[in-house]
């Protein structure tokens, strides 16, 4: 009996991210085609109209503001639409967060990105931590160009710490960031 249940539960983990990762882009999908068909339908003749046209738009909508955010003009106003979020109590709790997390992933030659993976000791063992700023800027303080703020995950993300250390406790890595991450998110566990 213990045999048929690691069976089922080794069936059940080999089929779970695979599963996971299909639904939530089937759920991208179906919420894309669910908000933007009736703005469609309403824009164009009934038989015009064709299921996955609400999807098309949404990817197109996407490509468009890809490109907009690129405008001087735009992305100060994306700035006082996040400052007035900001502002909002509870919401600006949120929103940080959240901005901060997708800021984590930002494409470009944006400051914002994971820089690079090193390691810091911890005791007799050694963290990975991701490179945030070469020269840390520390709130109400100012830039200190002698410490660096290295981010030092939590496995299976459910937290962790930024650390602001001095260039010389830092031992540099041949990791890549996504592997990097890999590693962290799955506590090592990670397929080869």
């Amino acid at each position: 009996m213990k045999t048929l249940g690691r069976l089922v539960l080794k069936g059940l983990l080999t089929i779970l991210p695979i599963s996971l990762t299909i639904y939530f882009v089937y759920w991208l999908g179906i919420t894309a085609e669910a908000l933007l068909s009736g703005p469609i339908r309403f824009l164009l003749p009934p038989t015009f109209y064709r299921p996955g046209m609400g999807l098309v738009a949404g990817l197109l909508l996407l490509i468009v503001i890809g490109l907009l955010v690129n405008a001087y003009v735009i992305r100060r106003l994306f700035e006082l639409g996040e400052s007035l979020l900001l502002r909002v109590p509870v919401v600006k709790t949120v929103f940080a967060a959240l901005r901060d997390l997708t800021g984590l992933m930002r494409v470009g030659d944006s400051g914002g990105e994971l820089q690079r993976v090193v390691m810091v000791d911890f005791g007799p063992g050694r963290l990975i931590g991701f490179v945030t700023q070469e020269n840390a800027t520390l709130p109400g303080v100012g830039t200190d160009d002698s410490l660096v703020a290295v981010y030092l995950p939590m496995s299976y993300q459910i937290g962790g710490y930024t650390v602001y250390l001095p260039r010389d406790r830092l031992v540099p890595t041949d990791l890549t960031v996504e592997a990097a991450m890999r590693i962290v998110l799955t506590g090592g566990l990670q397929n080869k």
